[in-house]
Protein backbone atom coordinates (compact mmCIF):
# COMPACT_ATOMS: atom_id res chain seq x y z
CA UNK A 1 0.00 0.00 0.00
CA UNK A 2 1.10 3.51 -0.73
CA UNK A 3 1.77 5.62 2.34
CA UNK A 4 0.42 8.76 0.68
CA UNK A 5 -2.94 7.79 -0.78
CA UNK A 6 -3.69 4.48 0.88
CA UNK A 7 -4.25 2.63 -2.43
CA UNK A 8 -2.16 0.22 -4.44
CA UNK A 9 0.18 1.94 -6.94
CA UNK A 10 -0.59 -0.69 -9.60
CA UNK A 11 -4.27 0.34 -9.59
CA UNK A 12 -3.62 4.04 -10.40
CA UNK A 13 -5.03 4.98 -13.80
CA UNK A 14 -3.10 7.11 -16.29
CA UNK A 15 -6.18 7.86 -18.43
CA UNK A 16 -6.55 11.36 -16.96
CA UNK A 17 -3.03 12.46 -18.00
CA UNK A 18 -3.23 14.36 -21.32
CA UNK A 19 -0.97 13.10 -24.08
CA UNK A 20 -0.14 14.91 -27.33
CA UNK A 21 -2.75 12.84 -29.19
CA UNK A 22 -5.55 13.42 -26.65
CA UNK A 23 -4.74 17.03 -25.76
CA UNK A 24 -6.98 19.62 -27.38
CA UNK A 25 -5.57 21.84 -30.12
CA UNK A 26 -5.12 25.50 -29.13
CA UNK A 27 -8.16 27.60 -29.84
CA UNK A 28 -8.30 30.71 -32.02
CA UNK A 29 -5.90 33.55 -31.18
CA UNK A 30 -7.19 36.09 -28.67
CA UNK A 31 -8.15 39.69 -29.29
CA UNK A 32 -5.24 42.06 -29.88
CA UNK A 33 -5.34 45.68 -28.75
CA UNK A 34 -5.09 48.38 -31.42
CA UNK A 35 -3.97 51.93 -30.57
CA UNK A 36 -3.32 55.13 -32.51
CA UNK A 37 -0.41 57.37 -31.59
CA UNK A 38 2.15 59.97 -32.60
CA UNK A 39 5.79 59.00 -33.22
CA UNK A 40 8.06 61.05 -30.93
CA UNK A 41 11.41 59.29 -31.46
CA UNK A 42 12.95 57.12 -34.16
CA UNK A 43 16.61 56.95 -33.19
CA UNK A 44 16.73 53.17 -32.65
CA UNK A 45 17.05 50.53 -35.33
CA UNK A 46 13.64 49.03 -36.24
CA UNK A 47 12.07 50.66 -33.16
CA UNK A 48 10.07 53.85 -32.69
CA UNK A 49 8.72 55.48 -29.53
CA UNK A 50 5.04 56.36 -29.87
CA UNK A 51 2.99 58.60 -27.58
CA UNK A 52 -0.42 56.98 -27.14
CA UNK A 53 -3.12 59.25 -25.70
CA UNK A 54 -5.93 57.82 -23.60
CA UNK A 55 -8.91 59.85 -22.45
CA UNK A 56 -10.59 58.79 -19.22
CA UNK A 57 -13.35 60.36 -17.23
CA UNK A 58 -12.71 61.23 -13.57
CA UNK A 59 -14.86 58.90 -11.43
CA UNK A 60 -16.11 61.60 -9.06
CA UNK A 61 -16.02 64.89 -10.95
CA UNK A 62 -16.68 63.65 -14.48
CA UNK A 63 -13.96 65.78 -16.10
CA UNK A 64 -12.23 64.16 -19.09
CA UNK A 65 -8.52 63.68 -18.40
CA UNK A 66 -5.85 63.13 -21.07
CA UNK A 67 -3.26 60.51 -20.15
CA UNK A 68 -0.25 59.95 -22.40
CA UNK A 69 1.79 56.76 -22.39
CA UNK A 70 5.06 56.24 -24.27
CA UNK A 71 5.35 52.79 -25.85
CA UNK A 72 8.07 51.24 -27.98
CA UNK A 73 6.86 49.75 -31.27
CA UNK A 74 8.54 47.56 -33.88
CA UNK A 75 9.03 49.17 -37.32
CA UNK A 76 10.40 46.42 -39.56
CA UNK A 77 11.12 48.55 -42.65
CA UNK A 78 12.23 51.73 -40.89
CA UNK A 79 9.79 53.86 -42.91
CA UNK A 80 8.19 55.66 -39.97
CA UNK A 81 9.51 59.12 -39.06
CA UNK A 82 9.10 61.53 -36.17
CA UNK A 83 5.73 63.29 -36.26
CA UNK A 84 3.91 60.52 -38.15
CA UNK A 85 0.52 59.35 -36.87
CA UNK A 86 0.57 55.53 -36.79
CA UNK A 87 -1.67 52.58 -35.96
CA UNK A 88 -0.19 50.08 -33.49
CA UNK A 89 -1.18 46.50 -32.74
CA UNK A 90 -0.28 44.47 -29.69
CA UNK A 91 2.07 41.54 -30.34
CA UNK A 92 4.22 39.00 -28.52
CA UNK A 93 7.17 40.40 -26.55
CA UNK A 94 9.88 41.36 -29.05
CA UNK A 95 12.34 42.65 -26.43
CA UNK A 96 12.41 43.62 -22.77
CA UNK A 97 10.19 46.67 -23.36
CA UNK A 98 8.75 46.24 -26.88
CA UNK A 99 5.25 44.72 -27.15
CA UNK A 100 3.71 46.68 -30.04
CA UNK A 101 4.25 46.81 -33.81
CA UNK A 102 3.45 49.46 -36.40
CA UNK A 103 0.61 48.25 -38.63
CA UNK A 104 -0.06 51.33 -40.74
CA UNK A 105 1.06 54.93 -41.20
CA UNK A 106 -2.13 56.97 -40.98
CA UNK A 107 -0.60 60.39 -41.66
CA UNK A 108 2.95 61.40 -42.59
CA UNK A 109 4.58 64.37 -40.83
CA UNK A 110 4.49 67.63 -42.76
Amino acid sequence: MSAVSGEDVSEVSTDSIPTPSTAEAPSERGFRKVREGLVISGKMQKTVVVAVEDRVQHPLYGKTIRRTKRVKAHDENGTVGVGDRVLLMETRPLSATKRWRVVQILEKAK
